[in-house]
């Protein structure tokens, strides 16, 4: 399905990444009915309505707090005045585009259509929260996506509580 503004991985995937894993809850079917399968002629943009029943703070991380809703194109006209009807994008249709995501069982392939004709896949369960570059040379399709997982705090130690601080070490002479 065509996005006008088809964006770059760094803002698009973790999108869908958080929308396949809340709003869809794992339902790719469902995802791809509602990207693809029920929308007249593409959409001009994919917005934050994706991440609708992801957790709050989730959502503030991806969003920044600045939500816009997903916008289909409605009213597409041909230069001859009639209505325009769906068309396939195919590989040959693709000239203008910068990158392509493909819902696969088991993932998203990320393609920068500038570069490659395909792309590494990210895997669904990858954390909306990773990095993600959006250097199309770095989406090679034989190699790893190049997305580093976030940092998590450090885990507490199960035998001291939070509140007792970690003995000091002294030095020996």
């Amino acid at each position: 399905m065509y996005v006008h503004f088809d964006g770059y991985p760094d803002s698009k995937l973790p999108l869908l990444l958080a929308a396949y894993q809340h709003r869809f809850a794992g339902d790719l079917e469902a995802m791809a009915l509602h990207l693809i399968d029920d929308v007249v002629h593409g959409w001009v943009e994919l917005g934050t309505d994706l991440l609708d029943g992801a957790p709050a703070a989730l959502r503030r991380t991806l969003t920044r707090g600045d939500e816009y809703p997903s916008r289909q194109m409605t009213d597409v006209i041909c230069v001859d005045n009639t209505p325009a009807e769906r068309e396939l994008i195919t590989q040959d249709g693709t000239d203008e585009l910068e990158w392509a995501y493909v819902l696969h069982p088991h993932g998203i392939e990320v393609i920068a259509l500038q570069a490659y004709e395909r792309g590494p896949v990210v895997a669904w369960d990858t954390d909306p929260r990773s990095c993600v570059t959006a250097h199309p040379g770095a989406w090679h399709p034989d190699s790893r996506a190049p997305i580093i997982a976030p940092r998590t705090a450090p885990r507490l130690s199960t035998t001291a509580s939070a509140s007792t601080p970690a003995p000091r070490k002294t030095a020996r002479r």
